[in-house]
């Protein structure tokens, strides 16, 4: 039988309420069944919805199942961060002073607080190198570019699959869509750079069709994936900021910054839907 479970939706990597990127937030998803949290996911029609469970592993504060309207993802950065804040925000102590320890399907995902909101430690890539030649051109046929405008590629896959391109500007970030035919079973990344003397570094956008979201406003795992390949290169200093969602009229910034030898990606997060869902 349904009963009423807490329940928030989030709004992540936005200092302005409504302009980031929402997660719905399950916080007491004990003895749903997969076809339940699906389902579920499904009806709020967003990126990602997830679920807090009971950790089942030594040294994580809780266990994260995140659900996008087409299956479940092993790891997704805004999700991360969003339910950990309602997490928290509903009364969760970490075991640790300081830090949160997420417990999803990719492993153990530590966060921390910044002065920009919360952080996760980017996970390592489970599938880097240049995309194959196949993957490029329908990426590049499904953008509408030609082969010469990208000034990079790379997989960038921390667990949903992303294969990334880097172009000249973020002007041509911007300027572009994807056909979601062309690039079917593909999660593709597109980055490019603000001009000089601007306040962030990077444009970013996200483009999902593997799992049914064309487009994500703000996306953690991306801003991670690229995060490893551009300042593994040198291409970006080990401290910045990229923005993402301007084309979808929101105001996404992400932090990254190198801290001991790993990255951190985080942002603000605020709540702006808090009650009960009857599942």
């Amino acid at each position: 039988m349904p009963r009423p479970r807490p329940f928030a939706q989030v709004d992540v990597f936005s200092t302005e309420a409504y302009r980031g990127n929402p997660v719905a937030v399950v916080l007491d998803g004990d003895g749903l069944a997969d076809e339940e949290m699906q389902r579920f996911a499904t009806w709020t029609n967003l990126s990602e919805t997830t679920f807090v469970l009971p950790p089942t592993t030594t040294g994580a504060d809780y266990r994260l199942r995140i659900f996008t309207p087409g299956g479940e993802l092993p790891f997704a950065g805004h999700p991360t961060l969003g339910s950990a804040h309602a997490w928290l925000g509903a009364g969760g102590v970490p075991a640790a002073d300081g830090v949160v320890v997420q417990e999803c399907a990719a492993g153990l995902v530590p966060l921390r607080r910044t002065d920009a909101g919360l952080a996760f430690r980017a996970p390592d890539l489970v599938r880097t190198g240049p995309l194959e030649a196949e993957v490029l051109g329908t990426v590049v046929r499904a953008l509408g570019l030609e082969a010469q405008d990208v000034v990079g590629h790379q997989w960038v896959d921390n667990g949903p699959g992303w294969a990334a391109v880097l172009l000249r500007s973020a002007e041509q970030v911007l300027a572009l869509d994807l056909d979601d035919t062309v690039a079917a079973g593909l999660m593709v990344g597109i980055a490019g750079p603000h001009p000089a003397g601007s306040s962030h570094a990077i444009e970013v956008r996200g483009f999902c069709p593997a799992i049914g979201v064309h487009e994500d406003p703000v996306t953690g795992s991306l801003n991670a994936g690229l995060a490893h390949w551009l300042t593994g290169t040198g291409a970006l200093p080990p401290a910045y900021t990229a923005t993402q969602g301007t084309r979808l009229g929101r105001a996404g910034v992400v932090h990254v910054d190198a801290v001991d030898g790993a990255l951190w990606v985080g942002g603000a997060s605020t709540t702006c839907v808090e009650g009960t869902a009857r599942l």
